[in-house]
């Protein structure tokens, strides 16, 4: 019966330390409240096709290949980078003395008066100094497709590449929106011409899941100190 309960007993401790193995918490890209902002429709000319010229698909026959449709690609050139410091210094110097004696009473000598003072003195000293660096370098190219042409003519674009190598997937997620003008000769535009750029680089096995804290550690990092 011991035996029965101690089991039992183990199993709810196995299953409770289980429950508690959450997976790492990945922080999510997202897009800053209002930076989104769509146009308003615009009531779009009843186009008139025929049965072979569609105004949807025409392209004239000698017009530079860029993307201005849905499902067009475009070679995104990703280069981000973006340097921020922040120092600052403070002193304060704060000192004061006091000093009191008596030389003479009435009714008493001023031989007995020798040691009879007193004296003070307070100083307040602070210095404060506190300094923040970051970097952020990224570098790379994907091709994204057109998803969506909004009613003034940008282009909405994602596109997403995986190099899975030995246990390791690597992901690489890009979305924004770009005006077609800024689209450059071969179809290509630079990410610091796209509009609510999202760019996520992540990995995906054994390398990311080694890079993760356990759920212990998280605990004693929420925790500690007091």
């Amino acid at each position: 019966m011991k035996s029965t309960l101690l089991a039992a007993a183990s199993a709810s401790v196995l299953l409770a330390l289980t429950g508690c193995a959450t997976p790492y918490p990945v922080p999510e890209v997202s897009v800053a409240p209002g930076a989104d902002t769509r146009p308003l429709p615009v009531v779009a000319p009843v186009a008139n096709n025929g049965s072979i010229y569609q105004v949807a698909q025409y392209r004239p026959l000698f017009e530079d290949h860029r993307a201005r449709l849905v499902g067009d690609v475009v070679n995104v050139q990703i280069v981000e980078k973006v340097t921020a410091s922040q120092k600052s210094t403070s002193s304060i110097n704060k000192s004061g003395s006091v000093e009191a004696g008596v030389t003479a009473l009435p009714l008493l000598k001023a031989t007995s008066l020798t040691r009879a003072s007193a004296s003070g003195s307070s100083a307040n000293d602070f210095q404060g100094k506190g300094s923040t660096e970051n970097t952020n370098d990224f570098s790379g190219t994907i091709t994204a497709v057109v998803t969506e042409v909004l009613p003034n003519g940008h282009l909405v674009i994602a596109g997403e590449k995986q190099i899975g190598v030995n246990q390791n997937v690597d992901v690489l997620r890009f979305s924004g929106q770009v005006d077609p003008r800024s689209i450059q000769s071969g179809n290509s535009v630079a990410s610091a011409q796209i509009a609510n750029v999202r760019v996520e680089h992540r990995g995906r096995g054994a390398q990311a899941d080694a890079q993760g804290i356990g759920w212990i550690g998280r605990f004693f990092l929420n925790v500690l100190p007091f």
